[in-house]
This record gives C-alpha cells, structure tokens and sequence, in this order.
C-alpha cells in the first residue's frame, strides 16, 4: 500500500523545509520538499552513500522535492525475495528483478506480486515525475568499474571529456538539457531512444512519459565532485 503522511515542518537554512514519507514496493522513502519548484531528485541505492549525502546538500540549497529510499543496501527486501528498487518502473522489468534471486514461485503467486508492483508504482511515479518545466534528476554512485563507455553504444549523442574521469558522468534523455549541459566541464550522454531489452530502470520510464530524466553518476567516495555537478546542472538548466 502506497502512505503519504506529513510528519514535520521546520525551518532550516533558512528556507523552509518540510519532510514526509511514501512507501512503494515494501521501500520506504523520506521526501524532503524545499519550495516548489517542479524539480524532483530521487536516490535509489541504499550503499551509494555519496550520492545520499550529495543530494542532502543539494536539496537544502535549491528548491525542488528529493524522494531518499530509507535502506542501507542496494536491493530492498519485498515478499520473500529482494529486488533493486531500479529494476521495477515496468512490468516486464519487475518480472525479472523478481526471478534473480527466486527463480521458483509458487503458481499464481508471481502474478501477485506483478500485479502488486504494478498498482503501486502508479501511484508512487504520479507524485516522484515532475510537472511541466520540471526535471527528474537520479543520483547514483558507481565502484565496480561501471563508466561512461560503456553507455556509448547505447547513446545517441555524446561529449566525453579528456580530463574527466570517465565514472563521474551525466545521462541525459532530453536533447536540449544535453546540448546545454555539454558546454560544461563534465562528461554527458543523451540516451534519448527507448532500448529494445527493458530492464525496468526509472530512466526508460522517465523516457516513455516524455519527462526530462538525468542521472548524475560519480565514482563512490567523490561527494564534493558530484556537490559540483549537481550545482553546474541546477545553474544550467534553470
């Protein structure tokens, strides 16, 4: 069951700040609102630490609404498995997300949990996506090697930079946002056609709604790199 409850306002940084929660797929998520401005940020792994802390600084600087899943882990417990919470923003991803650490369900009781999922993610994504003018914004940490190159192939436009590390990267879906945010100093991918294999990822659902998606994605430990770019995207775009 999907709960919103506003459990607290308060002033801080001298901008008022306020804090509820939304649960989806047994994850809970603390959504701090600064403003109202359309912008929405989310992270979703709970062992990428750098990205939380990034996005906690961000979100008491500039308005916007940041969704933080309360997990310590990079999958989420749900029903008798663990599925990561960015492998189930579609049915056919959830189906898979489902099956990699259970293979055998009982009958019928797979399509439950589908179904579940389903319900659910409606009316969680009817409140994380943004309304018009807006960006979904998803923070992200890498350290296993994951790197911009291995984006490319599937990147219709790219503006990879000499003296970036290539794990410290932006993924844009909106060609305007990229041909903007390629001026700067940091490594940027559009990735504005949906694949052909769905993984279930936020960024494809993003994409099929037509919302302008980035994911903003740096080497874990690398808190004051992705501060920066998360700032240079704001003044950017904005």
């Amino acid at each position: 069951m999907l709960i919103i409850s506003f459990i607290l306002g308060s002033e801080r940084d001298e901008k008022h700040i306020s804090d509820s929660f939304i649960s989806f797929a047994g994850a809970k998520f603390n959504l701090v609102q600064n403003g109202n401005s359309p912008n929405r940020y989310i992270w979703l792994h709970g062992d990428e630490q750098t990205a939380r802390m990034a996005l906690d600084y961000h979100i008491r600087h500039f308005a916007g609404l940041a969704f933080f899943i309360q997990n310590e882990t990079r999958e989420i417990p749900f029903k008798s498995t663990i599925v990561d919470p960015n492998r189930i923003f579609s049915r056919n991803g959830s189906y898979h997300a489902l099956k990699k650490f259970k293979p055998g369900w009982q009958r019928g009781t797979l399509k439950q949990a589908l179904d579940e999922i389903d319900s659910e993610r409606t009316s969680f994504l009817d409140i994380l996506m943004p309304g018009r003018n807006g960006v979904l914004i998803a923070v992200h940490n890498n350290f296993r090697g994951y790197n911009v190159k291995k984006e490319e192939k599937k990147s219709q436009r790219t503006s990879i930079k000499s003296g970036q590390n290539p794990r410290d990267f932006i993924i844009c879906t909106y060609e305007k946002d990229f041909e903007k945010l390629s001026t700067g100093p940091y490594n940027v991918v559009l990735q504005n056609k949906i694949p052909e294999k769905d993984d279930g990822s936020l960024s494809w659902e993003a994409l099929r709604r037509n919302v302008r998606y980035l994911n903003v994605e740096t080497r874990l430990g690398y808190l004051t790199k992705q501060k920066k770019m998360l700032r240079f995207i704001e003044t950017t775009l904005n």
